[in-house]
């Protein structure tokens, strides 16, 4: 399937996200996907996932979530990133993280939707969200905060998404309508075993359909291929699950196969 290709700017309470658009070349209306980025942000390899997704018959916004702090890249990356070799990475993105409050993030969820909703290359109705590392605490939390507007959500090598803290991500599995996946590294120190146990338990406390997995072998990352934590095994089975997920969400919508096109 031919894929269009745009930038996009995204008014938000708080200033404009600039945002990548990915979607089915016809010109058409299609189910819309919000895929919330990695801490690394809009960069090649986040493009070719959304495409990838758009070859699938979906159109897909990706903001750059950090646009408190600039455009994307907010950062010079090497070709293949290595957390190990470079710590000043995270600690030059520390301040931009953290100044995503979970306030921040709802106004900020709220914006993206809207935009979704006002798109004509948009099918109407709920919407589906994925999310990568901390990306998959912002599905989370988009999903309990606006469940009316969320059909689906997934998330994938996601951090420190059910912690002890009063805003923890897992505290609004009493809101989500949606249904649920989460496909977890098991060499992932951000979300240790006592996690994934904790977020399960207010799932299915809550009566979401979900489903989690955890992905023996793999790391912190595993489906970002310019990284040193990619596998391709797994990465292979997240594209499986979100798939799935999505075909499910939108039947008779034409997702398909592989989305390789």
């Amino acid at each position: 399937m031919t894929v269009s290709l745009t930038n996009a700017a995204v008014p938000t309470p708080d200033g404009t996200a600039d945002a990548y658009l990915a979607h089915p070349g016809d010109g058409g209306p299609h189910p819309a996907v919000l895929m919330y980025m990695d801490a690394f942000g809009i960069r090649p390899h986040l493009v070719a996932m959304a495409d990838r997704l758009a070859a699938a018959g979906c159109t897909v916004l990706v903001p750059n979530v950090l646009y408190r702090h600039g455009p994307a890249p907010l950062l010079d990356l090497p070709e293949r990133i290595d957390t190990a070799a470079r710590p000043d990475l995270f600690e030059r993105l520390g301040p931009a993280l953290r100044a995503l409050t979970p306030d921040a993030v709802r106004r900020d969820a709220g914006a993206y939707l809207d935009w979704l909703a006002a798109s004509p290359l948009t099918a109407g109705g709920p919407v589906a969200v994925t999310g990568y590392c901390f990306g998959a605490g912002l599905a989370l939390r988009t999903a309990g905060g606006f469940p009316d507007r969320v059909a689906a959500v997934a998330g994938f090598h996601g951090g420190r998404l059910a912690t002890e803290a009063r805003d923890s991500p897992h505290r609004l599995a009493d809101r989500i309508t949606a249904e649920v996946y989460f496909g977890h590294a098991d060499q992932d120190t951000s979300l240790p075993p006592e996690q994934i146990d904790r977020l399960d338990a207010a799932l299915a406390r809550a009566g979401v359909r979900h489903r989690t997995e955890v992905y023996r072998g793999a790391r912190h990352g595993f489906t970002q291929a310019d990284t040193v934590a990619y596998d391709p095994a797994a990465d292979a089975r997240h594209w499986r699950a979100l798939l799935g997920l999505l075909d499910r969400t939108f039947p008779g919508r034409g997702i398909e196969g592989d989305g390789a096109g």
